[in-house]
């Protein structure tokens, strides 16, 4: 008597492949938008803000020495 007993098989998930030219326009608006926040945050004084004066530098100035970056 020889029984075969067959092990479940897992179901396999399949990864999708995007290709380079969906991803390429929003890696680079996100890649942007992470420049200028990051000018924000560490190179700002007020001297080329849209809102003129130092509210940007005021609203990021503990965000800025957390991240290390001397303001004074």
């Amino acid at each position: 008597m020889s029984q075969t007993s067959a092990a479940p098989v897992a179901p396999t998930a399949e990864v999708p492949s995007i290709p380079l030219r969906e991803i390429a326009p929003w890696a680079l608006f996100f890649g942007l938008l992470g420049l200028l926040i990051l000018f924000f945050i560490s190179a700002d004084q007020g001297a080329i803000s849209i809102p003129s004066g130092n509210a940007i530098h005021e609203w990021v100035h503990d965000g800025r020495h957390l991240l290390g970056y001397p303001c004074h």
